[in-house]
């Protein structure tokens, strides 16, 4: 068959669907990526893949309605002139406008999977009337779209269930796909590193991420523990919640933090002893994912996506959403009793084996979509 995926970037598409893709492909299958970023390096790595980049325009945020109709309409062109038998489009607003771009163009398998619900469902301080705005705008046009779906799939049951009673898509329209899962060979158990303990934050630099709860929870560990390390992985965003880098530059002088920018997570993770993800909302986070198939114990949110990684007291700990205090006190838990770094970070490895095989969990994707 010809499969059409649709993401709103190239780069995350390659990171999170590459192994798919490939199975794809090894499957006998013809894929066109579709994604709105290409660059020299990140077409090149599709087409070693064995996939075809198409380009197509598509803004993160909405720039207007007159050229958002303009993006359906080309992305319907597209899809007329490629004629795959299946479009599958990953994040909020490419399901949304590939669905009814497939629709239109008379692709007749539409399918939908919706990795985290994003800033204008997250339940956040910064610009809540701009996030109940986009709210009731995403919530009609994926309505409509999700009555064109054969089937929109989710990373955790609170997405799910929050589209379901909502009535955006059908009970019979919706399916549990779970995470997008970890290679366990690129990501192998990495050993504990020397004192001082280190914990670690990787995240786009959002309030939403609970980056400003770590930076808090920091100087609150870090007044009776002073030598414990904190980092900080992660670039300044045009999300409406981003810190600036004023702000970041900030945290480092002062000493709380360190900042290394936008930078590959695995190094960094095999300096640390703790990833911590204090975020408010996620789909399933795949950065919480690598961090448990190298072995580190975790500590974050009791919330959507984030509860789905950790088992209290077994591989980390989950606090309540917007409380340094409490992550605070996770934190010196196990910087009081280390050998549970050690022994929480064996059981992250084991759960990672047992539920986020990237392999496994493809085959049920395209046991989803019949591929």
């Amino acid at each position: 068959m010809k499969v059409a995926i649709l993401s709103n970037g190239a780069r995350s598409l390659l990171n999170f669907r590459g192994h798919l893709m490939r199975e794809m492909i090894l499957r006998g299958h013809e894929v066109i990526a579709f994604a709105p970023d290409y660059e020299a390096e990140t077409r090149g790595e599709m087409l070693a893949l064995g996939v075809e980049p198409q380009d197509f325009t598509m803004a993160r945020a909405g720039t207007g309605f007159v050229r958002e109709i303009i993006s359906i309409l080309e992305l319907r062109r597209l899809l007329q002139q490629h004629q795959p038998d299946i479009c599958c489009a990953h994040f909020i607003k490419p399901v949304i406008y590939g669905t009814i771009a497939a629709w239109l163009a008379g692709i007749k398998r539409r399918f939908g999977l919706i990795e985290g619900l994003g800033f204008a469902f997250t339940d956040g301080f910064e610009a809540r009337r701009r996030r109940k705005i986009l709210q009731v705008v995403i919530t009609s046009l994926a309505r409509f779209a999700c009555k064109r779906i054969d089937l929109l799939m989710f990373q955790n049951p609170d997405d799910l269930n929050e589209f379901v009673s909502r009535k955006i898509v059908l009970p019979q329209n919706a399916a549990l796909a779970g995470a997008s899962g970890v290679d366990l060979e690129e990501w192998p158990r990495s050993a504990l590193p020397p004192q001082p303990v280190t914990f670690l934050l990787a995240a786009r630099l959002l309030r939403d991420k609970g980056v400003w709860d770590y930076v808090e929870a920091a100087r609150i560990v870090r007044s009776t523990h002073p030598n414990t390390r904190f980092l900080l992985l992660g670039s300044i965003d045009d999300n409406p919640a981003s810190f600036t880098q004023f702000e970041v530059e900030k945290w480092v002088a002062d000493g709380t933090v360190e900042w290394p920018g936008h930078v590959q997570m695995k190094p960094w993770l095999a300096q640390s002893h703790v990833f911590v993800l204090p975020s408010y909302r996620e789909g399933l986070p795949r950065s919480t994912q690598e961090a448990m198939a190298m072995g580190r114990a975790v500590v974050t949110t009791d919330r959507p996506g984030c509860r789905e990684t950790v088992e209290e007291g077994v591989n980390g700990y989950l606090v309540p959403v917007r409380d340094p205090k409490s992550l605070a006190d996770a934190m010196r838990r196990l910087l009081e009793s280390p050998g549970l770094i050690a022994t929480m970070g064996d059981n992250s490895r084991k759960i990672a084996e047992e539920r986020f095989d990237v392999h496994v969990l493809n085959r049920k994707l395209l046991a989803f979509m019949g591929l």
